[in-house]
């Protein structure tokens, strides 16, 4: 399992703003709402938009360039759920923001 890696301060985040940043060798998402923080694969899977510079709206991030959708909670393509990104573990520890990989059980 990969270690988590640290992103930034809180105050980096805006709220209902996604901001990309790299992960174990990859570009992730963050979105902040609030107290609530997610993370899913920055690239979307139709032609490798930035997921970050999508939309966000409730718990959706609308891809910029042809406006799929996906929920930013579990990685859900909303117009058909057998397609999702993948998701990351976020946590928040003195301020700093953590994310890592999910380990393969989940």
């Amino acid at each position: 399992m990969s270690e988590y890696e640290s992103v930034g301060k809180v105050s980096d985040f805006e709220d209902n703003v996604g901001k990309a940043v790299p992960v174990d060798g990859r570009m992730v998402a963050v979105f902040r709402k609030g107290d609530e923080w997610y993370a899913i694969d920055d690239l979307c899977p139709h032609m490798g938009a930035s997921l970050a510079e999508g939309h966000v709206e409730d718990h959706s991030v609308t891809c910029p360039w042809h406006a799929w959708r996906f929920c930013i909670k579990d990685g859900t393509w909303e117009d058909n759920p057998r397609t999702k990104v993948d998701c990351f573990d976020i946590k928040i520890e003195n301020d700093e923001v953590w994310v890592r990989e999910k380990p393969d059980a989940e």
